[in-house]
């Protein structure tokens, strides 16, 4: 999943994602979904057509000339809602042809992130794709296997079916499919952790990656959260990792920052002031 740096690509998909949000106003759970499978359809499209790709995201060309040959394409192919989204997205100006695919597949996520929001279940998928990126990153054999690009679509699915559906929300089944028929190079491990932000930020939260020695209670994370809020005046979502390493306290890192409150860290800054 490409953070989309540029700032013109940050610009294109601001605009498109105006576009899904009023293609999936009124929408039932099964419409959103489809939306979303479109949408991730066009995305692999363009994946493997690289020709098409760089056609449909040629910024020196008229954007009204992108929308033609897009609607050519993909009239017949995509319903009445994602269509409108896959042409905003053509006439957008991105930075790249990869830009276009990354942005086509954020799109796609954010739809399903919505059905879920809209559903009041939002918390629970942040929580699942979490748990489930620490699962799979623990299991060397089960990540290779996952995200191998060259991997049986079919066998992979298999895998994730018999692992996780029925355990975990829709929404939830639905993300962790699309990432390993589509992994893009990246470890499967690390593209939930990147869905997990995303869910994150669609409630307009940040993220504390807590690591801790022993397992902290439902009231202690949310008394950990409230805290954080208070030092970044922003709401904080906790997510925990227990680690033994850390030998007492916690070690929290809020994007690039670092809270050290662990005995390892006060062992190791104390060597520190004793060497200087």
């Amino acid at each position: 999943m490409s953070t989309l740096v540029n700032a013109a690509s940050r610009e294109a998909l601001a605009a498109t994602e105006l576009q899904l949000l009023q293609a999936t106003d009124g929408a039932q759970a099964a419409e959103i979904t489809g939306l979303a499978d479109e949408l991730f359809g066009v995305a692999a499209l363009l994946g493997r057509e690289s020709t098409l790709r760089r056609a449909l995201a040629d910024a020196s060309t008229d954007p009204r000339s992108r929308e033609d040959l897009a609607r050519g394409l993909l009239a017949d192919k995509l319903g009445a809602r994602a269509l409108p989204v896959a042409v905003e997205a053509v006439r957008a100006r991105w930075s790249s042809p990869t830009d276009l695919v990354d942005g086509l597949e954020r799109l796609a996520r954010t739809a399903l992130l919505v059905q879920a929001e809209r559903a009041g279940r939002l918390d629970a998928v942040e929580d699942e794709l979490f748990r489930l990126g620490r699962i799979i990153g623990s299991q060397v054999d089960l990540e290779r296997l996952l995200s191998d690009p060259t991997g049986d679509e079919a066998g992979k699915y298999a895998v994730v079916d018999q692992l996780i559906e029925g355990k975990v929300e829709p929404v939830t089944l639905s993300l962790v499919r699309q990432l390993v028929a589509r992994p893009r190079g990246r470890r499967v491990s690390e593209g939930l952790e990147e869905l997990a932000e995303l869910s994150a930020k669609r409630r307009e939260r940040s993220v504390a990656h807590v690591r801790s020695a022993i397992p902290l209670s439902d009231e202690q994370q949310q008394r950990l959260s409230r805290t954080l809020q208070r030092i970044y005046a922003r709401p904080i979502a906790v997510h925990l990792e227990v680690d033994p390493g850390v030998e007492g306290g916690l070690l929290i890192r809020v994007g690039d920052e670092v809270i050290d409150g662990s005995i390892t860290g006060r062992l190791q800054s104390l060597r520190r002031d004793l060497a200087d």
